[in-house]
């Protein structure tokens, strides 16, 4: 069916300022839907608080409030107006609660305002956890055994029918905000009044544990039509326990077999079917008991989400994007694939490789602060890696995290050497902590076997023997060094190895490596992302890199990049968002690209974050979905300056992720464009720049310089207490 001409303005609310659960992925949806329902015609209305997004330039949206989100203040802007529609499903959890309140109090009735893409019945059921129990029984669908509770003489009572542990969920919150686990009453009834002060409705759903289970999610898109799609199945390398934003996660789902991945596809869009969600994207989630294969709904999000942002990048569908255009009467048929140009919507996505996603925490900014994970989510950001197997995908992602790591870095047990170090590092593996893929590499090499690690950990088994694998792996080089042969160096490779990890592992410089791998010829080719596992030919250039095996042992790999004749310049991102860079930089970057294009060059992005506009395949000419390192960089500059000409490469807008590339690029002999490494230096470097000021005749307080801890002490001594310590080259004073 054609979209509805009996609208003509609709408003779309923004998600507000970043906070933990609601990042930078609502300004990708919401831009998206933006420039989707203007390329129909419709005249958009955006109210969104947060300045530092693409979706509140002047010119995406016709009409653009930079006001609080707040069901008072959209009240009087639909007052001023009179917006036809109203789309809630692109804002988060912000834009679905404020829409609810303006239902519930009658000025969309008042104003005769349409809810599109997800109407207010189906928003209350998914969103309120007992209709929501009560709509999967009504399916046949299990859920965990739960009651629900408004008080705490209720949740006293739900305690006796679901026991300990429990797990509390409040309703209508966002990222899991107010729950946990309880493992005693004390902490049962702690986090039952942190919850119910949390939800806006004083409700929690008391539900029995289900940690250590597999978890799931099914990211799914449905018509006016009733046409289904599944996007993307996501599965999560952590057990139940942790919420979704905080576990790492890899798409497609590799551990189901094909009857438990129809059964849950099956699923997923009754419970879709059942809510009420008749046009756009939702995403279900699932726990499946490893020991009987028990399967429960968990919950479902009726609007786009994190989730909903990681399968558009993993799969290069744009969910937002066409769920705009459901909502306005379209139907997937009616729609065409961007990428391929040649098949329509209705064509679920098909992957020929596997992509991770890692999540990105700063509890160094908070000291003291419980490091320990669980059903509330505590992440910032996150990071996202393409490659042809898990392993390559997986340490691919290791490296885009910006924290220092070249792969699975060694790292060291509280505890060792006290008594038995088996069961320290049995009682390490069974906390959920941010760097437990580390601890069970390390599991690994203290000699712990697959049943142990899997017993303390609740990690699939299937995951394990990859990352054994990979230990074993570096256990061969520290034994033997490097291969001396490009066949064996090329298996290390596609296994994900980075220059800098194999450096550490033969004792020798990256520089060294670097050069033994040129010298054997073994680099990476470039695949594009083209949603049908190259059945067609793929129209945008949104690649990633992998170091394939050639088809023939007389042919080069296949390549598929094919670089442009064009003067082109690259722009490096931001990577994952932490605090102190964060979605400020991506507006940099993506404003960098309109303006290059504007000119007449070709852009190049390149970033690892999911969550942002400018990975959106249509933001600049080319995209490449890669880890911003040294090592990632140059090679992609190789296939780059094999055809045109690069004029440079632009560091300066990407926050401090790019800035500490651009000495190692300027000795690549690769031209920096904008500020010079030099002058990055200078303002970065804290000593440069104290002698800077001085030269200049500049006041500035007292001061030294260290480099080690007795200077720090000397310069403690002369100056005086109090003091504040700035590092150099880090951001956000970290």
């Amino acid at each position: 069916m054609p979209k509805r001409n009996d609208i003509n303005s609709i408003l779309l609310i923004g998600a507000g300022p970043i906070v933990i659960g609601q990042a930078c992925e609502f300004d990708y949806s919401g831009t998206q839907a933006c420039k989707a329902l203007k390329e129909e015609g419709y005249r958009i209305i955006l109210v969104n608080s947060n300045p530092a997004t693409i979706m509140t330039d002047p010119e995406l949206a016709d009409a653009t409030y930079i006001e609080p989100i707040t069901p008072e203040m959209v009240a009087k802007i639909i007052a001023r107006e009179r917006p036809d529609a109203l789309l809630p499903t692109m804002g988060g959890q912000t834009a679905l609660n404020t829409a609810i309140a303006l239902a519930e109090d009658g000025t969309l009735a008042e104003y005769g305002v349409e809810l599109i893409g997800a109407d207010r019945e189906a928003i209350d059921m998914a969103e309120d956890r007992m209709k929501f129990r009560d709509a999967m029984t009504r399916i046949g669908l299990a859920t965990p055994r739960s009651t629900i509770a408004h008080n705490r003489d209720e949740a006293e009572s739900g305690l006796d029918t679901v026991g300990l542990p429990a797990i509390i969920r409040p309703s209508f919150t966002l990222g899991g905000t107010g729950g946990g686990i309880a493992y005693n009453r004390e902490e049962f009834f702690q986090i039952v009044e942190r919850g119910l002060d949390a939800s806006p409705v004083t409700e929690v759903l008391i539900e029995e544990s289900v940690i250590g289970w597999k978890e799931f999610e099914m990211e799914v898109v449905r018509d006016k039509a009733d046409n289904c799609i599944i996007i993307c199945s996501i599965e999560n390398v952590d057990p139940m326990g942790i919420h979704t934003g905080d576990s790492i996660t890899v798409a497609p789902a590799l551990t189901l077999t094909d009857k438990e991945y129809q059964i849950m596809r099956d699923a997923s869009i009754a419970v879709l079917r059942e809510i009420g969600v008749e046009t756009g994207g939702s995403n279900v989630q699932f726990a499946v008991n490893p020991a009987d294969g028990r399967l429960v709904v968990i919950e479902m999000n009726p609007r786009v989400s994190r989730s909903s942002a990681l399968a558009s990048k993993a799969t290069g569908f744009p969910i937002a994007k066409v769920a705009a255009k459901l909502a306005v009467g379209y139907t997937l048929d009616e729609l065409d694939n961007d990428i391929t140009g040649v098949t329509p919507a209705s064509f679920e996505p098909t992957i020929d490789y596997v992509v991770t996603k890692i999540p990105r925490f700063t509890f160094e900014k908070f000291p003291g602060t419980d490091t320990h994970l669980n059903t509330a989510m505590k992440s910032v950001g996150e990071a996202m890696a393409i490659g042809r197997n898990f392993q390559e995908s997986l340490q691919k992602a290791l490296r885009s995290m910006e924290t220092g790591l070249t792969g699975f870095d060694d790292i060291v047990f509280d505890g060792l050497g006290e008594g038995d170090d088996r069961n320290v590092v049995r009682a390490a593996l069974a906390e959920p902590t941010f760097d437990r893929l580390l601890r069970v590499a390390q599991a690994f090499r203290h000699g712990l076997t697959l049943d142990d690690i899997q017993s303390s950990s609740h990690f699939d088994p299937w995951f394990l023997r990859q990352i054994e694998d990979l230990v074993a792996t570096e256990a061969r080089i520290l034994a033997h060094g490097l291969p001396g042969d490009a066949a064996n160096f090329r298996m290390l490779k596609a296994k994900g190895f980075s220059d800098a990890r194999l450096a550490k592992l033969a004792r020798c410089s990256e520089a060294e490596v670097r050069r033994q791998r040129n010298a054997l010829q073994v680099n990476p080719v470039y695949k594009r992302i083209d949603t049908c596992a190259a059945e067609f030919e793929a129209r945008t250039p949104y690649m990633y890199s992998t170091y394939e095996r050639p088809a023939r042992t007389d042919s080069a790999p296949d390549c598929e990049a094919m670089p442009s004749g064009r003067d082109k310049i690259l722009i490096l991102g931001g990577g994952p968002n932490r605090i102190g860079q964060g979605i400020e930089f991506d507006y940099c970057c993506c404003h960098a690209a309109f303006a290059l294009a504007d000119a007449g060059y070709e852009t190049i992005m390149v970033n690892c974050n999911p969550e942002t506009v400018s990975t959106d395949y249509d933001t600049s000419d080319r995209l490449y979905f890669e880890p911003l390192t040294t090592e990632d960089v140059l090679e992609l500059i190789r296939v780059e300056q094999s055809k045109g000409t690069l004029k440079g490469v632009i560091v300066q807008f990407g926050g401090q992720t790019p800035l500490k590339l651009a000495s190692a690029l300027e000795a690549a002999n690769i031209p920096i464009l904008g500020t010079s490494p030099d002058a990055i230096d200078l303002a970065e470097d804290r000593e440069r720049f104290q002698q800077l000021l001085q030269r200049v005749d500049l006041r500035q307080p007292d001061n030294g310089i260290a480099h080690n801890p007795e200077e720090a002490i000397a310069a403690a001594d002369r100056i005086g207490y109090p003091l504040v310590i700035r590092p150099s080259y880090v951001l956000g004073g970290r």
